[in-house]
């Protein structure tokens, strides 16, 4: 199964808007997620993510804490110390060191890393909406986290954290041999042999299924006849949810748009069974990286007869 889609946290809807409430909250069994840079606290040796206690955040400020959720008596907030100064970031190395989630992804299944990709997005949303969108005087920190409110009186808007929508589809063809394959492709700046499924984020006044049809044209050239969706998976990397597909394709001549792929072929399923593993030292072909629903889209196709 794929990452970052296991989330249990009671989100608190109508607590969280209770100033006192939160503030008991963060000083009860709270449990601390720092990021910094779009990066989460790891003790790299474990590869474990750090969660720190009320007490171990020492005299950090809490007021911008962004309360996350809670399960059972526990209760997580996100804080993210990336305008800390240069101090305060040496005493928060004593814990641990700040890493792309990515980089454990596949080694921390679960719920850990869902709260920690929650906090990953959270914090970006916040650092990237600090200005009100309607007259661009500043935002401040509203609903323990879950939204920003102008500061102009005359405005007060109230924004909240968006999700882009994003299709991602495994493009499959029978071919006149019998054989069926799958498309895969790859973007220049991806390390070497590293393919993917085919992606793309979804256009305002377009379906998902019209998305995915689109998208592969674009990519690829290749005329798609079907589409069934599987699943979705949240992707805060820095802002999206993917929604996955299988696809028919009904051509099968590539065309690719060099300005959207390097690289696109038709793989079948002996062929991915030689693939190397995303982050092997290797010039080989390599299957996505295994936190991903690129990869289970793929694993769901090669599993069927």
């Amino acid at each position: 199964m794929f990452n970052y889609a296991q989330m249990n946290l009671d989100r608190a809807s109508q607590q969280r808007k209770d100033a006192t409430w939160i503030k008991e909250k963060k000083q009860a069994d709270s449990k601390w997620i720092l990021t910094y840079q779009d990066k989460n606290l790891f003790l790299i040796d474990e590869a474990e993510p750090v969660f720190l206690s009320r007490q171990q955040l020492g005299a950090l400020d809490t007021e911008n804490a962004i309360f996350l959720g809670h399960q059972d008596e526990e209760y997580f907030f996100a804080l993210d110390v990336s305008d800390c100064d240069e101090a305060t970031l040496k005493a928060i190395g004593y814990f641990g060191e700040f890493v792309d989630l990515r980089r454990y992804g596949g080694a921390i299944f679960g719920e850990q890393a869902s709260i920690l990709a929650l906090s990953r997005g959270v914090c970006y949303w916040h650092r990237t909406h600090r200005y009100c969108g309607r007259c661009g005087a500043q935002n401040r920190l509203a609903e323990a986290g879950h939204a920003r409110r102008c500061t102009n009186k005359t405005c007060h808007h109230l924004t909240f954290p968006r999700t882009d929508p994003a299709v991602i589809m495994l493009v499959t063809k029978v071919f006149d041999d019998g054989i069926e394959r799958c498309l895969l492709g790859r973007q220049k700046n991806w390390p070497t042999g590293a393919l993917s499924t085919l992606a793309g984020f979804v256009d305002p006044g377009e379906t998902l299924e019209q998305a995915v049809v689109r998208e592969v044209m674009e990519e690829a050239g290749i005329v798609v006849s079907h589409t069934q969706y599987l699943a979705s998976q949240p992707w805060p990397f820095p802002s999206s949810i993917m929604l996955g597909f299988i696809a028919t394709a009904s051509s099968q001549t590539i065309k690719v748009d060099q300005d959207e792929l390097e690289y696109a072929q038709w793989f079948t399923k002996v062929q991915l069974d030689s693939f190397a593993q995303w982050g092997e030292e290797t010039d080989e072909f390599k299957l996505p990286r295994k936190d991903s629903i690129s990869r289970f889209l793929i694993e769901q196709w090669r599993q069927q007869d």
